[in-house]
């Protein structure tokens, strides 16, 4: 693909002009080449992103006649992005999880991308919702990834409906000695307020309300009101003073191998768990993670993966073209795919790879009902103390105390 001049010209007007966004591309006064407005592209991604955006990246600079360098950031992502950008020394483009938006952007971070009306409808609109803020499209979906109920169909034919089928179940098992544990469902002694929350919702308990215009609205914190305490307590019923489903001493380093050397017959996690499922030989199935009888729909989080261009780097035309009118093709969302098998955003990549990856239709359908993850600032001041009162709760803690006083915590660091 060609590097549209018009556009880049309009581009390099607005970064001249240090606005960031908004402006005419479509009315530029002059041509220009990609050389004159700058020959350098730096893009920043984890480890399995760089090996997939790497071949496509030097395409782009070849055809392009520009120089495009694809670095990975093996730890804490978003924050060295934050701190570099701040400091001068960041990339051009970041790629990352939708929720991290609220952030960069309140940091002055990233930039909204321009993306056309035909752009945008070529997504899944979940996708398209995640990665607006503040009514502005702030990046480039190209997966998306929600939790599910995935079993050892060999253990557990059926799918539960209930999480009291799912325990009636288990403990049958554990009685014949055929599991160890009733649920892989990672907790920690941190707590995991992603993997919590569809049991959480389902129990009636919610993180903020929304406005008017469905965005969330950090004034209506549901953490510490009666709906969490009521939550909490049925969470509690599961932990390890009550039924003995949930434990602390399952977390995200042993939830999945657990369930692939077959101590437990169900294992709550995402499209990242399938290799490892596979490569252990099990006959699995994936399913939605069922909530509590006569409670309300379990509703996992939806997250989103994105690509994004930063406000203060050096090659802003350069890298709201390759953002925009780049990142945007099925082969690179396919290529992504192929790294790390999430669903594609883009309704064409999804429909190149569905049809011989049966499970992504079973994972898009288990979040069907999903609430796509908070990208709001607020959502910093949860993880930290709705995990912890989680993780106590489930160790025994009283839940009206334990979740009051988390919510009194994160109210105190919400600005």
């Amino acid at each position: 693909m060609r590097i549209r001049t018009a556009g880049v010209v309009a581009l390099f007007a607005l970064a001249l002009a240090a606005s960031g966004c908004g402006g005419d591309s479509d009315k530029p006064a002059a041509k220009e080449t990609p050389k004159a407005a700058g020959g350098k592209l730096v893009i920043w991604a984890d480890d399995k992103r760089t090996a997939a955006v790497k071949p496509f990246a030097e395409k782009f600079g070849q055809e392009n006649g520009v120089t495009v360098e694809v670095q990975a950031v093996s730890k804490d992502l978003q924050t060295n992005f934050v701190t570099a950008s701040q400091q001068g020394s960041g990339p051009d483009v970041v790629v990352g999880a939708h929720d991290w938006i609220g952030n960069l952007v309140q940091n002055g971070a990233i930039d909204p991308v321009q993306l056309a009306a035909e752009q945008k409808s070529a997504f899944n609109e979940t996708a398209v919702k995640a990665v607006t803020f503040n009514g502005q499209v702030y990046g480039v979906p190209y997966a998306q990834e929600n939790l599910a109920l995935i079993r050892n169909t060999e253990l557990a034919p059926e799918a539960p409906k209930t999480i009291e089928d799912l325990v009636a179940a288990g403990k049958k098992l554990k009685a014949a000695k055929k599991v160890t544990e009733t649920l892989c469902l990672q907790v920690g002694q941190n707590g995991d307020a992603y993997h919590i929350y569809p049991l959480y919702t389902s129990a009636g308990g919610y993180l903020f309300g929304t406005g008017a215009n469905g965005d969330y609205d950090p004034k209506d914190l549901g953490v510490g009101k009666p709906e969490s305490v009521e939550a909490f307590k049925k969470i509690g019923a599961l932990g390890e003073k009550g039924e003995g489903v949930l434990k602390r001493s399952i977390s995200d380093t042993n939830s999945i191998s657990t369930f692939t050397s077959k101590k437990c017959a169900y294992l709550v996690s995402g499209p990242w768990a399938v290799a490892d499922v596979k490569k252990a030989n099990i006959s699995y199935d994936i399913s939605a993670i069922p909530g509590f009888a006569g409670g309300k729909e379990a509703q996992p989080f939806v997250g989103v993966q994105a690509f994004y261009v930063a406000a203060k780097g050096k090659n802003k035309a350069l890298a709201q073209e390759f953002v925009a009118n780049y990142t945007t093709t099925p082969e690179l969302a396919v290529a992504l795919y192929n790294a790390e098998p999430r669903p594609p955003a883009l309704t064409a990549a999804l429909d190149q790879v569905k049809g011989s990856d049966p499970d992504l239709a079973k994972f898009q359908e288990a979040g069907k009902n999903g609430q796509v993850l908070p990208a709001i600032p607020a959502m910093a001041a949860i993880w930290d103390p709705f995990g912890k009162a989680e993780a106590a709760v489930i160790g025994g803690a009283d839940p009206t105390s334990t979740i009051t006083t988390a919510g009194k915590t994160i109210s105190g660091q919400i600005k």
